[in-house]
């Protein structure tokens, strides 16, 4: 069951356009967890699990591979029509763990940044 889960959310992952780091972001466990997640190597918690539905977009029982199921209203709707592209997110990762003291002074790099365009 680890296998095919991790195939379905590799799949899925890939479908959306993601990274592994983005969706272990989203679902609030290391990249690295999420890997061996992806490799089946690991079964989340029935709380990861969840949040792993909403970030994929899966209902659980296509991610557990529990028979085919009707996908749910929340899973239907269209991504948003322009994600942020990939080197953004990565940064906005970087970002979130930084200081106040150290986004305050990113900010200033970046406003001068835009000035000298």
């Amino acid at each position: 069951m680890a296998r095919s889960l991790g195939d379905t959310a590799r799949e899925a992952r890939k479908r959306e356009g993601l990274t592994q780091a983005d969706v272990a972001e989203r679902i609030g466990v290391a990249t690295e967890v999420y890997g061996r997640l992806e490799r089946g190597l690991l079964m989340p918690s029935v709380p990861t699990l969840r949040r792993l539905c909403v970030a994929l977009r899966l209902a659980a029982d296509t991610l557990l591979a529990l028979g085919p199921a009707e996908t749910p209203t929340w899973a239907r709707a269209a991504p948003p029509p322009e994600q942020e592209p990939p080197q953004l997110r990565r940064l906005l990762r970087h970002l979130r763990k930084l200081s106040p003291e150290q986004l305050r002074a990113l900010g200033n790099v970046a406003v001068t940044l835009r000035r000298q365009e």
